[in-house]
């Protein structure tokens, strides 16, 4: 596996060996000693799975008292997925980074805690896997709106398709900052 820094600390791409033939493909999405040989986390506590349509627009989620690491990944389709630093005092605080995941790319992303984190599907179907470092707690649900002007993410549709909750978030000023992850180095 290979692994590629990002601009934003604790953010990394990851690219598997993919093994293909005339049967299709195999890959390992995640081992344990190759994941902590790379200083990643290797304790993940929940698998989740999402499938969406093309348009579908999930996020900016993140969890504060109960903060999750992701590492993300495609396995129909095409996202285009994008990690927020929201970490107070964090060099890199309000700036975000954004890749396409895909079924042929084969690329995942760990998102570390602290980011909030969102996707739009970009193929006619998509299903989006996600490994978790922490549990789910719903009490423990936060998140910024997905076109905040100030953090200016340069999404690839026009007209998503987004959940009421969702688009009732606030921007990311708004977020009062003990609601905000702290910057751990």
């Amino acid at each position: 596996m290979r692994i590629e820094k990002t601009p934003l600390p604790g953010l990394f791409i990851l690219w598997p060996k993919v093994f293909e033939d005339e049967r299709g493909y195999f890959f390992e999405s995640y081992r344990e000693p190759v994941f902590r040989d790379l200083g990643l986390p290797v304790d993940f506590k929940q698998d989740n799975q999402a499938a969406s349509e093309k348009g579908v627009l999930r996020g900016l989620h993140y969890q504060l008292r109960y903060p999750q690491g992701k590492l993300v990944r495609v396995s129909l389709g095409e996202v285009y997925d994008v990690a927020v630093d929201i970490r107070r005092g964090s060099p890199t605080f309000g700036r975000y980074f954004g890749t396409r995941l895909s079924d042929k790319n084969h690329k995942m992303m760990f998102v570390p805690a602290g980011f909030a984190h969102g996707y739009c599907v970009l193929s006619p179907r998509a299903i989006f896997q996600y490994k978790c470092t922490e549990i789910y707690h719903p009490e423990d649900e936060y998140g910024v709106i997905w076109n905040d002007p100030e953090l200016a993410i340069d999404w690839p549709v026009s007209e998503p398709v987004v959940s009421e909750k969702d688009s009732s978030l606030p921007t990311l000023q708004a977020v009062p900052r003990d609601e905000l992850p702290k910057y751990q180095e």
